[in-house]
């Protein structure tokens, strides 16, 4: 993977429409559920994204290239739809109003903030089950990034799929990175990160730790407790026997009455 270049960027991100669902006989604002409509610009990467996102979720994006509606699961398509060339209109005018800002503001870039990066499971771990390593990259800005799975130390491309560029409240940015594999002890992942805010590409590392065996853990602690208890028979029956020995003892010594 190739560094990124660390050049500025120019960010113009909306976040048009918030639509607060909750009960409608509250005075105060408090909302159950909230539908957001994102969309940004930014240069000198001329890219741009238009979602909507619900509680957090994406429910679709616009593909700039396809110029389509992709919908997040295809069940939302059948119940709903988006005119893709409303995103498109809504991103040109992002980008005038980008340029202008840009001019006003001396061609001031936005500040770097970089990501962080947790790599987790999608299922619990099971021996030779397939399962899906999740690489969570959270709270950074721009929304620009180059990440690279990797098996053994080698890039892996298979699979691999990703989701688009996700707002947070605090106008920051998260995205998740996908790799479905095989668990196995001889194989280990790393999720790599290049983003504008890091010195160096950041690398998390992932691999398959073998359980312990728990039957024979038990079996131990039986034997052990086993060996434990056989101590103490030993130690009691031989203080009983020292007793016996010394009151027979004692009553020899004594003789008859």
């Amino acid at each position: 993977m190739k560094n990124m270049a660390r050049s500025g960027v120019s960010l113009l991100g909306f976040f048009v429409m918030a639509v607060l669902m909750g009960p409608q006989e509250s005075r105060a604002i408090k909302a159950d559920h909230v539908l957001i409509q994102a969309e940004f610009y930014q240069s000198p990467d001329q890219s741009g994204e238009f979602m909507f996102d619900f509680d957090g979720d994406e429910i679709f994006h616009v593909d700039m290239g396809k110029k389509e509606t992709i919908w997040r699961l295809e069940e939302f398509g059948r119940f709903a739809s988006f005119e893709a060339q409303g995103a498109l209109a809504n991103i040109a005018v992002d980008k005038a109003n980008l340029e202008t800002m840009m001019k006003r503001s001396n061609y001031t870039p936005i500040v770097n903030v970089p990501p962080e990066v947790t790599v987790l499971l999608n299922n619990p771990i099971e021996d030779e089950q397939p399962n899906v390593l999740i690489c969570f990259i959270d709270k950074f800005t721009p929304p620009v990034l180059n990440v690279t799975w990797l098996k053994n130390g080698k890039p892996v491309t298979t699979g691999v799929s990703e989701t688009v560029f996700l707002p947070r409240e605090d106008h920051l940015f998260r995205k998740f990175y996908y790799l479905p594999f095989l668990p196995s002890t001889e194989d280990y992942y790393d999720c790599q990160v290049d983003h504008w805010g890091l010195e160096k590409p950041l690398l998390k590392h992932w691999e398959y730790e073998m359980p312990s065996d728990l039957p024979e853990t038990k079996e131990n602690v039986v034997c052990i407790l086993g060996l434990i208890v056989g101590l103490v028979g030993i130690i009691v029956g031989t203080i009983f026997i020292f007793k016996g020995t010394r009151k027979n003892s004692a009553a020899e010594r004594r003789g008859p009455l």
